[in-house]
């Protein structure tokens, strides 16, 4: 049986397209991680910076690609009004994934002991892995936001014609309910 559009329920809709956006955030992400993991190996073997140095150096560049793609291409349709409020937001819950990720890498260093760079590379990985479900959810949540979404307005009831009397709404709200009313009734099902 084939699924029309308007067949399908929203909670179906709503999920084919949080899949879109996962599969988008993966990208996105996926490329973050590739300059993340490139910058942390390059800090840790050729600067020979500490390892907790070299992964906040790392997150932080990859943070920066990462804002470039989620703002431009994933979450492009999203409300831009405030771009100081989002960056900041971005930063703020970027910055508290990265303590995520920094503090599993320094819980399997400095706890478990786990120190080779294939071990450290490993708790990257797990840190990175949980840091990521919490930016999706932030992100998604808090930083960009989504429009809100317009209902379709429900079938009105023809109008009565107006009395030349009566006192016409003024203001932009009410002029644009009364176009959209005229609209309605010029379109409306013959019965």
């Amino acid at each position: 049986m084939a699924t029309t559009a308007e067949s399908s329920s929203p909670l179906a809709q709503k999920l084919r397209g949080l899949r879109g956006e996962v599969v988008k955030f993966g990208i996105v992400g996926l490329s973050g991680v590739v300059v993340n993991f490139a910058i942390f190996w390059f800090c840790i073997n050729g600067l020979g910076l500490a390892s907790l140095r070299s992964n906040i150096a790392a997150t932080v560049i990859a943070i920066a690609t990462n804002y470039l793609g989620y703002r431009y291409w994933l979450y492009r349709d999203r409300d831009a009004a405030s771009r100081k409020r989002e960056i900041t937001l971005f930063l703020v819950f970027s910055g508290f994934g990265m303590l995520i990720e920094t503090g599993v890498l320094g819980f399997s260093q400095y706890v478990l002991g786990l120190d080779s760079n294939v071990e450290k590379m490993g708790a990257k990985v797990v840190g990175l892995a949980i840091a990521t479900v919490f930016r999706f959810i932030s992100y998604r949540t808090w930083v960009f936001k989504a429009l809100p979404e317009t209902e379709p307005a429900a079938p009105v009831a023809p109008v009565a014609p107006v009395a030349p009397s009566a006192p016409v709404p003024t203001g932009p709200a009410a002029q644009a309910e009364l176009l959209l009313a005229t609209e309605q009734i010029r379109y409306a099902p013959a019965e």
